[in-house]
């Protein structure tokens, strides 16, 4: 599903490229997906880690949060998270 290759990723980016497009619903395979393929490259160690935490959120959350339907619980307020909403927001480009 994805659009860009993993190769010259290390093994984390690869890993997390992967559970980006495969959560099990498509339009959330979709929106993680397409942007973990624009900015999986520039993330440091510390962007990393809260992508990681943040595709471990469930489905409905996660969508929730992106389209703001709900609240942004505290402790999943990152830079990754207002990325990937105005990511979103801006039609995936």
């Amino acid at each position: 599903m994805t659009e860009r290759s993993s190769e010259g990723l290390d093994v984390r980016r690869r890993k997390l490229l992967f559970r980006a497009w495969r959560r099990g619903v498509r339009e959330m395979d979709l929106i993680v997906g397409r942007f973990a393929d624009a900015y999986i490259e520039r993330f440091d160690d510390r962007a990393l880690d809260d992508f990681e935490r943040l595709i471990e959120a469930p489905n409905a959350d996660l969508y929730n949060w992106v389209v703001a339907a709900e609240s942004v619980p505290a402790d999943y307020d990152t830079g990754v998270l207002r990325q990937l909403i105005a990511f979103h927001a801006q039609g995936d480009r």
